[in-house]
């Protein structure tokens, strides 16, 4: 069983940055690959970013490449997720969640979830 606790959300300004956290319970975190995933009023849940259980390999949706970074901290049990240049239309509650798959960028494929943290940019 892993617990996730999300952190860092908050209003910002467009051009803004933010950082957020998810901490993860448990001895088992690096056996995860880790995911952010987001979902706007009114929308589906979408896929955000992953990383590989050692943070070699990530990858992101077309819409945050090159403004958003995935990171972990095995040592600490920390996920990270650093948003650059935010935009209004990335405001969405955000959730990371651990999944035993590689890389996945379905919600299915993952195993636990965070309750989420909202972001809100403003234009």
């Amino acid at each position: 069983q892993v617990q996730l606790v999300e952190s860092g959300g908050g209003l910002v300004q467009a051009g803004g940055s933010l950082r957020l956290s998810c901490a993860a319970s448990g001895r088992t975190f690096s056996v995860y690959c880790m995911g952010w995933f987001r979902q706007a009023p009114g929308k589906e849940r979408e896929f955000v970013a992953a990383i590989s259980r050692n943070g070699g390999t990530s990858t992101y949706a077309d819409p945050v490449k090159g403004r958003f970074a995935i990171s972990r901290d095995n040592a600490k049990n920390t996920v990270y997720l650093q948003m650059n240049s935010l935009k209004p239309e990335d405001t969405a509650i955000y959730y990371c969640a651990a999944s035993r798959m590689w890389l996945p960028n379905t919600g299915s494929m993952y195993d636990y979830w965070g309750q989420g943290t909202q972001v809100t940019v403003s234009s």
